[in-house]
C-alpha cells in the first residue's frame, strides 16, 4: 500500500531476554522534532482504532500478543491486513489519509507501541472515525 512501510526488526536474544530498535531518527518522514510515544492495550477479542489522520505519521509495533492490523486506502479504496506478534516484531508506518484499526486476536492482553511524529492535541487531535473493522 502506498506510503505503508513495514520493517522486520532485527531482535537480538540472548538467556536474559531480547532487544530491538523500533525506529531512528532517520526514518522520520515528516517533523524530526519529538512528538509522541504511546501504550495501547487490548483484551482478546477487543478492536482499537477506527480512524484515520489528514496530518500524523504513525509507527506501530506489537510488543505482546497477536494482533491483526487493518488498513484502508481512504482515497483508492485499497485494503491490506497484516498478522502481528511478539515472535516477529515488526514496525509499521502508517502515512496520512490510512484508515487503520488493530484487533486483539490472540488469548491474552495485547500491548502495542505507538510512536506518532505530532503529540496529540484535544483541541486539533487530526483524528476521524472511519469503522474499518
Amino acid at each position: 500500500m502506498k506510503g505503508v512501510k513495514v520493517s522486520t526488526l532485527n531482535m537480538k536474544k540472548d538467556e536474559r531476554g531480547w532487544v530491538a530498535e523500533i525506529i531512528r531518527k532517520e526514518e522520520l518522514v515528516r517533523n524530526k522534532e519529538f512528538g509522541q510515544f504511546m501504550v495501547t492495550t487490548a483484551y482478546p477479542g477487543y478492536v482499537k482504532g477506527n480512524h484515520y489522520h489528514t496530518r500524523k505519521f504513525e509507527w506501530f509495533c506489537v510488543l505482546k500478543g497477536e494482533a491483526r492490523l487493518v488498513l484502508v486506502d481512504n482515497h483508492s479504496g485499497e485494503r491490506e491486513e497484516l498478522m502481528l506478534n511478539e515472535e516477529h516484531i515488526k514496525t509499521i508506518r502508517i502515512p496520512p489519509h490510512i484508515s487503520h484499526a488493530i484487533e486483539n486476536v490472540g488469548a491474552e492482553m495485547m500491548y502495542v507501541l505507538i510512536y506518532t511524529d505530532e503529540p496529540y492535541d484535544e483541541e486539533d487531535s487530526d483524528t476521524f472515525y472511519k469503522k474499518i473493522l
